[in-house]
């Protein structure tokens, strides 16, 4: 293997791809100093506010004397990011040449979308009653047959004592999940006093039927797990009959996140990612991008491939809209990413968000999507959410992508409320933490290429689209997390 990548002619840093020490030769220059793996290295001299180039693009600038060899991060560089920015359309006009559409073993669903998995999700609309919930998930499993995989229970904390658009945010994040396709049967638990109440929400839910959802207030019954294990057989009942059948990749929406990253996520995971996300587009299917904090100086490169003004003028609303967000708050936009991010060698947002938005491939950008709205158009869409795991793949979850891909270099265990397939950067984290990963992107970093590795995931996917079961779901966890934005009464 290599000791170091240049990942773009005008760069002028490498990345070391092993720990390198003061004295060797990597990239054609002499290491003045120990370099981490997946840390950057100078290959230029650089001066007090010069750029540093990585991926082809500015990651900040220098704010000391740089000699060539020399280690580049957090001591000696600073971020270029502002506020709110004034844009201009410049249409790059990217195509991708259609295939024909795949297939997988998928549950249709009466309102012409598909499930990934036919499970029973018990959806509280707040907190006061997620034990309840979690007691009936549990007195449920003795009931499953036939093709139900599981009882689920989706604790979260609000539903009640929020105002306006926070409320409303979590209204409509809460219906989309009721409505998801991976559901083969929703029991909607409400305690009967909360602001959000099944009563509410029922103008979220859209006009049309829905024979797969029931719903139990628990203060109108005398004994709610009773009632409550009597509607769930009745849905485990009327699910339990239902098969898989080949399905279009058409109808195959699949969220795309990283988190915890390193220096190697922007060269192997993400653009792993970016490939199959064009390959499934090729074949008819959609992607959604989210995290838009880390798309903070990148942001460019996807309003550049948007498929009309229109939606350039949306990402531009998306990437300023959030940025003072941060301002209203009193926060900064150019926040350095985590402590583990850093760690791992990612210096300044903008090393961050060149990395992240590989995700995206090279499809253009043909829609964006307010927080907790749901897709509409195949291809390429952009999604108004956090940089936070938990919140951001939540969000994708009830956008409608059916499954989620996250990229890591550093591991995480969690999982969002649908299959959360994780996907390492990095040898060490694939050995280490097998427990949690289900692909390796690592094979990029000995020669293999983005393409064949995209290839690939666009197979797993395909596995995991038609039954395959990820890590997380083996150990049984699942997630939900709200986004939320307002005051707590």
């Amino acid at each position: 293997m290599e000791k170091s990548i240049r990942i773009h002619p005008q760069d002028n840093v490498a990345v070391a791809l092993t720990d390198l020490r003061a004295g060797e030769a990597a990239a054609g220059v002499t290491l003045l100093e120990d370099i981490p793996a997946g840390h950057k290295v100078a290959l230029t001299s650089l001066h007090p506010g010069e750029k540093v180039v990585k991926y082809g693009f500015p990651i900040g600038h220098a704010t000391a004397e740089v000699a060539p060899g020399s280690w580049l991060h957090t001591h000696n560089v600073r971020t270029d990011l502002s506020d709110a920015l004034t844009y201009v359309y410049t249409p790059t006009h990217p195509r991708l040449e259609p295939c024909s559409p795949d297939t997988f073993p998928g549950f249709p669903r009466e309102d012409g979308r598909a499930g990934v998995r036919n499970e029973i999700w018990i959806i509280p609309t707040v907190g006061c009653v997620n034990d309840v919930a979690s007691a009936l998930a549990r007195r449920a499993q003795r009931l499953l047959h036939g093709s139900v995989e599981d009882v689920i229970a989706f604790r979260h904390p609000y539903g009640c004592s929020q105002m306006g658009e926070d409320q409303e945010n979590t209204r409509r994040l809460l219906a989309g999940l009721i409505r998801h396709p991976n559901a083969g049967g929703v029991l909607v638990l409400g305690l009967g006093c909360e602001n959000s109440g099944i009563e509410t929400l029922r103008p979220y839910l859209g006009e049309a039927p829905l024979p797969r959802v029931r719903t139990l207030i628990c203060q109108d019954v005398e004994d709610e797990l009773a009632a409550g294990e009597a509607l769930l057989r009745e849905l485990i009942d009327q699910a339990a009959s239902w098969a898989r059948v080949p399905v279009s990749t058409e109808k195959l929406v699949v969220g795309l996140k990283c988190g915890g990253s390193d220096g190697f996520s922007g060269i192997t995971a993400n653009p792993t990612i970016g490939a199959f996300s064009d390959h499934l587009i090729r074949r008819g299917g959609t992607t959604i991008l989210t995290e838009v904090p880390e798309m903070f100086g990148a942001e460019t490169l996807l309003m550049d491939r948007c498929e009309s003004e229109a939606v350039f003028r949306q990402t531009v609303s998306l990437i300023n809209d959030f940025k003072r967000y941060f301002t209203e708050n009193h926060q900064t936009v150019y926040e350095n990413p985590s402590p583990g991010n850093k760690q791992g060698g990612i210096t300044t947002l903008e090393d961050k968000s060149l990395g992240c938005t590989q995700k995206s491939g090279s499809a253009p950008v043909v829609d964006v999507l307010p927080y907790a709205h749901q897709v509409e158009k195949p291809g390429l869409n952009l999604l108004s959410a956090p940089g936070n795991d938990l919140v951001a793949a939540t969000a994708l979850a009830a956008a409608g992508a059916q499954i989620v891909l996250f990229s890591t270099g550093r591991g995480t265990p969690f999982a969002c409320p649908v299959p959360t397939v994780k996907i390492a950067s990095n040898p060490t984290l694939t050995h280490r933490k097998a427990g949690w990963i289900d692909f390796s992107a690592a094979p990029v970093l000995e020669g293999v290429s983005i393409d064949r590795m995209g290839e690939e995931l666009y197979g797993k996917v395909l596995a995991v689209a038609g039954g395959q079961r990820v890590k997380s779901e083996e150990a049984g966890f699942h997630d939900l997390a709200i986004f939320k934005q307002g005051v707590t009464l």
